[in-house]
């Protein structure tokens, strides 16, 4: 009986291959995983040993443990959770503005090659430019606080999330295009239905890429032109020559930029599930 149970087993997940394909994916998947973390401890413990050891300057590089401490004092008597609510809240502002303004854009430029013929040169003088070099000028027309930094946040944005919806749209199949005007289809009908679904993966690829530069601006822009955020943070640790915090607060802004892009790809494979494979 057990013998026959096996054979029935086995010509079950011969027959199902794709059963059998999951298991193997999932299991290597999990060794990678294991193999990363690996990785990364490693390096930890290498970096603590070489700290403690001074093979390297402590007061410049300070050992991981330290730099825990010195996130688990921001976080319970310090400014951390304000701080990371105020950056967080500043690149949604500006990142909004830029999807906005990037997506309309794109689909007007798309839709009149004639208009195109003058902004494009425009748009790519500009869009070379630093973001650090605008923020001398965004305090002389904003002053300090938050608007010079939605300010740099949207132009960090703005321009990848128009390139790739730009293209997005350039892209979409002139059969549908012809077969919309044939029926008539009014503006919004077909944006809604041809535009926007053709272009939709370049436009979330390009709201990922905006997304992650608009998070490294306001860092910047923090730095020089506001007085909260995790960019305001780290200066504030600078003048103290508190090296633990301004790593820890390194540590912050890439797991919180790690959140957001993984966000924005679990959005991607949500909305065009189609494209993610």
């Amino acid at each position: 009986m057990a013998a026959f149970l096996d054979n029935r087993h086995s010509a079950s997940l011969s027959s199902n291959p794709s059963v059998s394909d999951r298991i193997i994916r999932r299991v290597g998947a999990g060794f990678l995983s294991i193999r990363r973390f690996a990785l990364l401890l490693f390096l930890l413990v290498l970096w603590e040993f070489a700290a403690r050891m001074n093979l390297i300057n402590p007061q410049f590089f300070p050992p991981p443990t330290k730099v825990l401490a010195g996130i688990k004092q921001l976080a319970e008597f310090g400014s951390l959770w304000g701080d990371i609510s105020a950056s967080i809240l500043r690149v949604s502002i500006g990142f909004v503005i830029a999807t906005v303004v990037g997506i309309t854009l794109a689909a007007l430029l798309a839709r009149l090659e004639g208009l195109s013929y003058y902004v494009m040169p425009i748009v790519e003088v500009i869009r070379p430019i630093s973001v650090i070099a605008w923020i001398p000028m965004a305090i002389l027309w904003f002053g300090l606080g938050n608007k010079p930094a939605w300010f740099i946040i949207f132009l960090g944005s703005v321009f990848p999330l128009f390139t790739n919806a730009y293209a997005g749209f350039c892209s979409v199949d002139r059969v549908h295009v012809q077969a919309a005007e044939c029926f008539g289809a009014k503006r919004w009908l077909f944006f809604r239905a041809v535009l926007l679904p053709s272009a939709l993966p370049h436009i979330l690829t390009g709201m990922r890429i905006g997304l992650g530069f608009g998070w490294m601006c306001v860092i910047a822009a923090e730095m020089i032109a506001a007085t909260s955020g995790l960019g305001y943070m780290i200066q504030l640790a600078r003048n103290l020559m508190e090296t633990d915090r301004i790593i820890g607060g390194m540590v912050i802004i890439g797991l919180v930029g790690f959140a957001m892009n993984q966000s924005m790809l679990y959005l991607e494979q949500r909305l065009t599930p189609w494209h993610a494979k």
